[in-house]
């Protein structure tokens, strides 16, 4: 696994279970909503296997965040309440969720509703 340009100083999930805050080592930080990151999930269930075309998720609004659990140094394993618990969010992606959000979010929220 290639070395992370980003490297979290903290990573921290609201009462609510519904924001994952997180701040990086380059003075970044972000609050990262459950249902975005649900929808955005790196897995091959929402990627796509083998070449599929990225998943469309829909009525992932009120999705909570059940679990955290980080996968050696290079990403985080994010549980949701739905049972989804197969993507792992590196560093350099949940950084770039952050960063592009505006720009990732309105390209779900066209493709939702085709």
């Amino acid at each position: 696994m290639a070395a992370s340009s980003v490297w979290p100083t903290e990573v921290r999930l609201n009462p609510g279970r519904d924001i994952l805050n997180i701040a990086f080592d380059n003075g970044d930080v972000f609050q990262l909503r459950a249902e975005y990151l649900r929808v955005e999930s790196p897995s091959a269930e929402v990627r796509g296997h083998g070449g599929e075309p990225k998943k469309i998720l829909l009525n992932k609004q009120d999705v909570k965040i059940s679990g955290l659990e980080p996968v050696g140094n290079y990403a985080l394993r994010i549980g949701f309440d739905d049972g989804h618990d197969s993507g792992l969010f590196s560093w350099d992606y949940l950084h770039r969720l952050g960063r592009d959000e505006g720009t990732i979010w309105a390209t779900y929220l066209a493709a939702a509703k085709r």
